[in-house]
C-alpha cells in the first residue's frame, strides 16, 4: 500500500476496508468482514486477509479480482419474493437467486437485508447502502415483521396464546410478538428477531404443517398490491421510518 502519511488529506478521508466494501455495494459491513478474512480482497494489488486496514479513494480495491468503487446512488428496493428463490448473492446448488429478479432494472450491486427461506414468499429489502443494512440487521433492532401463514391442519383455539408464551424447540427458544388466528387454517404472526425458519419450527413443534408463508410487512413498509416477482423503490419516508424503528432500543438506553 502507498505511504499516505505525507498526505494529510488522504489520511483524513480514510475509512475501514469493510466500510468501503459496504459503500461499494459488495455486502453489508458484517458480510464484508468475512469476505476480507476469506482473502478475497486486494488493496493496490496486495491481498488483505485481516481486519483493521484503512483505505481511501486513491487506493485500488478489488474483490475476486474485480475493481470496485463506492456507488454514488443509494438504492432501497422492495421485492415480493416468489417461492423457489433463495436469498443470497449466488447459489452453489444452481437454485434461482432472488436478487436476479432486479438485475434488469439496477446496475448497482444490491444485496438483501435479512432473509426468507426458499419456500417462503413476500417482502425482502435490497440495498447497496451498508450503513442502512447494518442498522436494520443489528441484533438490537426492534423492527417488526408480519407474516400471514396458511397451515395444513386446523389451528387449535389455544395455539396463539401458547406461541405468544414462548416455545422451546431443540434447545432454541422462540417467542413471537403476537399471534392471531384469522381462520381455521390461517394465522397472522408478528416477529422481531426472526430466527432461521422460526415460524415453521414453532408450528412443527405443535404438529402443524405450514402450507404457505408470506411476509406482508416490515416495520412501516407494507407489501400492498405488489405481485410475486415485482419490485419497487422504497420512498424516502419509508427509509426514514425503518431507520427510526431500528433505533428504538438505542434511544431507550
Amino acid at each position: 500500500m502507498p505511504d499516505k502519511s505525507t498526505d494529510p488529506q488522504n489520511e483524513k478521508n480514510e475509512i475501514r476496508l469493510q466500510v468501503y466494501l459496504a459503500h461499494a455495494g459488495v455486502a453489508s459491513r458484517r458480510a464484508s468482514e468475512q469476505i476480507i478474512l476469506d482473502g478475497r480482497v486486494a488493496v493496490n494489488g496486495k491481498i488483505v486477509s485481516e481486519l483493521g486496514i484503512k483505505v481511501n479513494d486513491s487506493d485500488e480495491i478489488t474483490v475476486d479480482g474485480k475493481k470496485i468503487k463506492p456507488e454514488s446512488r443509494k438504492c432501497y428496493v422492495l421485492l415480493n419474493k416468489p417461492a423457489g428463490f433463495v436469498c443470497s448473492s449466488s447459489d452453489e446448488k444452481g437454485r434461482q437467486v432472488a436478487v436476479d429478479l432486479l438485475k434488469d432494472n439496477y446496475c448497482e450491486r444490491l444485496y438483501n437485508v435479512g432473509r426468507l427461506d426458499m419456500y417462503s414468499k413476500g417482502m425482502i429489502i435490497f440495498t447497496n447502502d451498508g450503513d442502512f443494512a447494518a442498522k436494520l440487521s443489528h441484533p438490537s433492532s426492534q423492527i417488526e415483521k408480519e407474516y400471514i401463514v396458511e397451515t395444513s391442519q386446523d389451528i387449535p383455539d389455544d395455539l396463539p396464546a401458547k406461541l405468544e408464551h414462548g416455545v422451546r424447540v431443540e434447545g432454541v427458544f422462540y417467542k413471537p410478538v403476537s399471534v392471531q388466528k384469522l381462520k381455521d387454517r390461517k394465522l397472522k404472526i408478528i416477529l422481531i428477531e426472526g430466527k432461521n425458519r422460526e415460524i415453521r419450527r414453532m408450528l412443527e413443534s405443535q404438529n402443524i404443517g405450514t402450507k404457505s408463508l408470506v411476509r406482508v410487512r416490515i416495520g412501516n413498509v407494507l407489501l400492498g398490491q405488489l405481485r410475486p416477482g415485482e419490485h419497487r423503490d422504497l420512498t424516502s419516508a419509508e427509509v426514514k421510518g425503518l431507520l427510526k424503528e431500528s433505533c428504538k432500543t438505542e434511544d431507550k438506553k
